[in-house]
């Protein structure tokens, strides 16, 4: 009699009691999935569910990223395809000398930026003196500017005909301009000034979490400053070093509007375009796929580099701590350097917005303009003509960014939280179209889609709206990846679990609960790629057509009519823009009420 009750206990183990009403995803009450069902539906620990996920991703990855570099490459053979490649190797070839002019610029701005970059972070992060606060506040300010408003801003500054040069001409009553910036060294005075933020932001990182105490055990054994740098910090900022030069690296290699208004056309993506307008597109295709294979090279280089060791500083120290300039003379030489870095830091943006209220045409051999109107601003907002790049840029961006967001979290999740073969084949397909410069990727597409196939359902996209977004999806997918992959690399799986456990299907878990944490993330990441949407002009110029054409090329096309004045109102608006963008991008980073939301959601 006594046994009975353990009998039916074993045999007939009853289901533990769930607290809560039913959720949808659920099964009914007495009733159990299939061993069917559960793999397909049972979330990522399910066989089949993560093939599932990823395939689509990978459809989109192989169609709008990989075959069209396959079809680039397949053009390139069209015609005479190996003399095409056999005149990169030729000494006196166009082709050799615009890769070698490539490459040294590219290399040249890597050096330089990372001299301003990191002497600025080293400066800002590990002395207190007087201005400090005002260089922090305004240091970014070059990350605010559009490649071409970047480019336009220094050409109407420091060029020939700029406002300095002609300044110190009508001062020191020369018949030249004075120091005037012209060929390579303008387009790498653009470059350093745009891009040191990279090596800035990197090493200010890796300097605010270094322990000071290294440092301090190597000054104790009798070790100078050189050899600490040399010895201590450089390689415990090696991983930001290589971040930042991979990034400076492939932007420099990309760059189109600094050599195009600097005069410098042997460079690869000047050659891409010229080819292109010219027709040749078999060649075109050339140097694109020439260009592709480099930058993909040295971005495998690169992390070869940063992988041969580790990094890490094994001590559990404290962060350091500024310390203060006491000495008169070096208080007086900061303060005066600080008030010259903040006159640098703000003159760009000073000269677009003083252009933009000049009229057009009365600026000729003045110092300044001499002539200012509202009327640029009021013919942008007023005509329509004037005012449609405006909204393509909007669209095209905002649809972009769409693209972006759903491809981005699903294939970051996919690559950090489930196991598949070829996981790591995705991640560097869905990162190869950053490794490529604008031109590249203009040219890409233009080899895929000049006739229609299965990934454009038959039609022909080359022409129409729809490759203008197509291109700013391909280029700021990678933003978005990234920024969404580090959210949820700092989110415990353990949450997602506790869900499951509970019943969440897998879409429920993941919507309410991981993608909810994620969203700081995803949203900065987002707003990023609609700034640098906003902001694009080296693919956009390649494939754009009268009506599709975005801000950056209605200021290119206004610069070329000498309608200085609307290009520069166009540039502003594109500033204030992307200014009120990274302000939230910033909130959303720091955290705020997102975070507090998601994380409400899951207690």
């Amino acid at each position: 009699m006594g046994g009975a009750p353990v009998t039916a206990a074993t045999t007939t183990a009853p289901e533990p009691p769930r607290t809560g009403s039913p959720r949808s995803g659920d099964p009914a009450p007495g009733r159990r999935r299939s061993r069917f069902t559960d793999r397909l539906l049972g979330g990522a620990g399910g066989g089949w569910f993560p093939y599932l996920l990823v395939l689509p991703l990978v459809v989109v990855l192989w169609g709008y990223v990989v075959q069209p570099m396959l079809a680039t490459f397949a053009q390139s053979g069209d015609g005479d395809g190996i003399a095409n490649y056999t005149s990169f190797l030729s000494s006196a070839g166009v082709a050799r000398s615009s890769l070698l002019t490539s490459l040294g610029i590219s290399a040249a701005s890597v050096l330089l930026c990372g001299i301003v970059g990191v002497a600025m972070a080293f400066l800002l992060k590990r002395f207190a003196f007087p201005g400090r606060r005002l260089i922090e506040a305004i240091i970014l300010v070059p990350a605010a500017l559009p490649p071409l408003i970047g480019a336009i801003s220094f050409q109407l500054l420091y060029s020939e005909t700029g406002i300095l040069p002609r300044g110190l001409q009508q001062l020191f009553g020369t018949e030249s301009p004075v120091l005037p910036f012209d060929g390579i060294a303008g387009v790498l005075v653009v470059h350093t000034f745009t891009m040191y933020p990279f090596f800035y932001l990197a090493a200010s990182a890796a300097l605010a979490g270094m322990d000071p105490s290294v440092e301090e055990a190597a000054y104790n054994l009798g070790a100078g400053r050189v050899r600490v740098w040399r010895t201590v910090l450089l390689p415990m900022l090696t991983p930001a070093l290589v971040s930042a030069s991979l990034l400076v690296f492939m932007t420099s290699l990309a760059s189109y509007t600094a050599p195009l208004l600097f005069g410098v056309d042997r460079t690869m993506t000047m050659q891409i375009y010229i080819n292109r307008t010219n027709g040749d597109l078999p060649m075109a295709s050339t140097y694109a796929s020439v260009l592709g294979v480099v930058s993909v090279l040295f971005l495998l280089g690169m992390r070869w580099y940063e992988g041969r060791r580790s990094y890490r500083s094994q001590s559990k120290g404290v962060s350091a701590h500024r310390r203060e300039i006491s000495n008169p003379v070096g208080r007086w030489l900061a303060l005066v350097g600080s008030l010259l870095a903040t006159v640098v830091l703000l003159a760009p943006v000073a000269t677009i917005a003083v252009v933009a209220f000049s009229v057009d045409g009365s600026w000729t051999t003045e110092v300044l303009p001499t002539e200012y109107t509202m009327e640029n601003f009021v013919a942008i907002f007023a005509e329509p003509q004037a005012f449609q790049p405006i909204v393509n840029s909007l669209q095209m961006s905002l649809l972009a960014t769409v693209g972006c967001v759903v491809f981005g979290v699903l294939i970051a999740y996919a690559v950090r939280r489930l196991t598949f073969v070829g996981r790591g084949l995705l991640d560097v397909a869905v990162m190869l179209a950053w490794a490529l410069p604008g031109t590249v990727v203009a040219i890409n597409l233009i080899a895929a889609f000049s006739t229609g196939n299965a990934f454009s359902l038959g039609q022909v996209l080359i022409g129409t709206f729809w490759i203008m977004p197509l291109a700013y999806f391909v280029r700021f997918l990678p933003l978005v990846f990234r920024s969404s992959s580090a959210a949820l690399a700092q989110l415990d799986p353990s949450l997602e679990e506790a869900a499951r456990n509970l019943g969440a299907s897998w879409w429920r878990a993941f919507g309410t609960v991981t993608l909810r944490l994620m969203l700081p993330g995803v949203l900065a990441g987002a707003l990023l790629a609609f700034v640098h949407g906003v902001g694009e002009f080296v693919a956009s110029v390649l494939i754009y057509t009268s009506s599709t054409a975005p801000i950056s090329v209605a200021i290119n096309n206004r610069m070329y009519s000498f309608e200085i004045g609307t290009a520069a109102a166009y540039g502003m608006l594109q500033v204030a823009l992307i200014f009120v963008v990274m302000v939230v991008s910033g909130r959303l980073q720091g955290g705020g009420r997102a975070v507090r939301e998601a994380t409400r959601w899951t207690n």
